[in-house]
């Protein structure tokens, strides 16, 4: 049994019926994991264990676990700096920037594995122009250079814990203003703007061994009138072609207002694996989940399930326990303890990107 193009969410701590119903089901490939899916450590080790005995092929298991405002499982967890606090660092000490970004990207790798997870949709690639409603302190620097240092960073962080990274958003959120979550956002940039500055980051990572990347649903219409991750020129011509991309690409959840241009759910799946995503992620509406399961007729390339088969976190990863009495997670707490702690960027509140705050 090999994996399907489908990345779903489940309803809470424990799998439910439905939710066993609906993830055995053979165009499901993954599972997303939100806040509300998390009790305590226990727990979401043995919710993890049960999602990978469901099926001989093990589902993926991704989470959006980035630091700062988007961490999806806090208490237990070491809590993670907004990786705007990385770029400030770099302003006066690039070299100590890019070390505490490692060793923050294999603390979120190592605590994440230890639990069952597989990878972490991180980290953000976005510039921070300082406008963006929805990305903002995620992003690490306005400098595509020092992105690509500090992103480079977190990925080999996560690499050294058995992890790989999934870029996001390509080819760029951050100049935009408007929340794809809540509207379609437009951008209207030349490619020749967009390549001198957010593709960058996206090209350096490419080559660095990037293994997975998110597409946003922004508009970038001076190049494609579909959202980037509904566009064969952006993901085929550009990413593929042209930047030479070789890994996974995972949708945004389809479900947001970003992805509407695309029609209903079975017609914005269908459009996003066409363009060229080897996954579609549908969460936060399980009715429109069982219509999409229902009703999708794709044929799903052989190409992109060894794409995916790549994404599973490196076997046999040490517990808890084993970690705490490792000299490099101990390390690499001493190194991280009370970055970004205090301010802004650490604050406790419900992020507008987390839909399990909402429902």
């Amino acid at each position: 049994m090999t994996l399907g193009p489908l990345m779903l969410d489940v309803a809470g701590t424990e799998l439910t019926d439905e939710d066993r119903r609906r993830l055995i089901h053979p165009l499901v490939g993954g599972v997303i994991l939100f806040s509300r899916n998390y009790h305590d450590p226990a727990q979401l080790a043995a919710l993890t264990a049960e999602l990978h005995a469901l099926k001989s092929a093990p589902l993926l298991i991704g989470v959006d676990h980035e630091g700062g405002r988007v961490q999806r499982f806090r208490e237990g967890f070491t809590r993670l700096p907004a990786m705007r606090v990385f770029g400030e660092i770099w302003n006066g000490q690039p070299y100590r920037a890019k070390e505490l970004a490692r060793e923050t990207g294999y603390v979120l790798a190592s605590e994440l594995r230890a639990h069952g997870v597989d990878f972490s949709f991180a980290p953000v690639l976005d510039l921070d122009y300082g406008t963006s409603s929805v990305i903002g302190d995620r992003a690490f620097h306005t400098n595509p250079r020092a992105v690509f240092e500090l992103a480079q960073a977190v990925m080999l962080g996560m690499k050294d814990a058995g992890m790989a990274a999934c870029g996001k958003h390509f080819p760029g959120h951050g100049h935009v203003v408007v929340d794809s979550h809540v509207d379609i956002p437009i951008d209207t940039r030349s490619l020749a703007d967009i390549a001198l500055a957010d593709l960058v980051p996206f090209r350096l990572m490419t080559e660095a061994g990037l293994a997975a990347i998110m597409p946003a649903h922004v508009i970038y219409p001076e190049v494609d009138p579909q959202p980037a991750g509904f566009s064969r020129v952006w993901l085929q011509k550009i990413l593929r072609r042209q930047l030479r991309f070789d890994g996974a690409i995972f949708s945004d959840d389809l479900c947001m207002a970003g992805a509407a241009v695309a029609g209903g759910l079975v017609e914005r799946v269908a459009a996003a694996l066409d363009a060229g995503c080897d996954m579609a992620l549908v969460c936060n509406r399980p009715d429109l989940a069982d219509e999409v399961l229902a009703k999708l007729d794709i044929d799903w390339p052989a190409p992109a399930r060894a794409r995916l088969a790549r994404m599973h976190g490196h076997p046999h990863p040490p517990d808890m326990t084993a970690l705490r009495a490792s000299t490099r997670y101990a390390g690499a707490l001493h190194h991280i303890a009370g970055l970004g702690l205090g301010s802004a960027d650490l604050n406790l509140q419900a992020d507008p990107t987390d839909y399990c705050a909402r429902s």
